[in-house]
């Protein structure tokens, strides 16, 4: 009876897999959750356009819900980002510990990244994490801006 032992780098590509297919599987959700927060916002938006009045006191519900759901979605992009960076952090721990074995270097795209097209390098450079998480505060703050101003007005 043989027995099989897997080796150390099996286990840590096996490791490396998971934590891959978690860190990839942000993506999808951080992208959804984006394009819902423009979603509702823009319905938001929409909301104050109906009527004659445009922006005004009685519309004061609309520039509150507005703060609330980009509040809540400040909190929830962040988690999501959180355990994103996260999971790349642990990524790039067991890549180092393997650098001789090609395959732990699957996502590392630094190279490929800085030969491509400059448009791509420009308009792709930055880091969805970073607008991810500024953007839902920004819409908090312009509707609480919004709310505190058709209040004094």
């Amino acid at each position: 009876m043989s027995t099989t032992t897997r080796s150390e780098s099996d286990i840590a590509f096996e490791q490396y897999r998971i934590l891959l297919d978690l860190w990839s599987k942000e993506n999808p959700i951080k992208t959804t959750k984006l394009q819902v927060l423009l979603a509702v916002n823009a319905l938001l938006v929409s909301g104050v356009g109906l009527g004659d009045e445009g922006f005004s006191q009685s519309k004061w519900f609309i520039y509150v819900a507005g703060c609330m759901f980009s509040l809540v979605w400040t909190f929830s992009i962040g988690r999501t980002s959180l355990f994103q960076d996260a999971w790349n952090r642990k990524l790039n721990e067991i890549a180092k510990n393997h650098q001789n074995d090609p395959r732990f270097a699957i996502h590392d795209t630094r190279r490929e990244c800085q030969s491509a097209a400059p448009a791509l390098r420009f308009f792709g450079g930055v880091p969805s994490k970073w607008y991810l998480l500024f953007v839902p505060p920004a819409f908090a703050t312009i509707w609480a801006v919004t709310f505190l101003l058709t209040l004094v007005a």
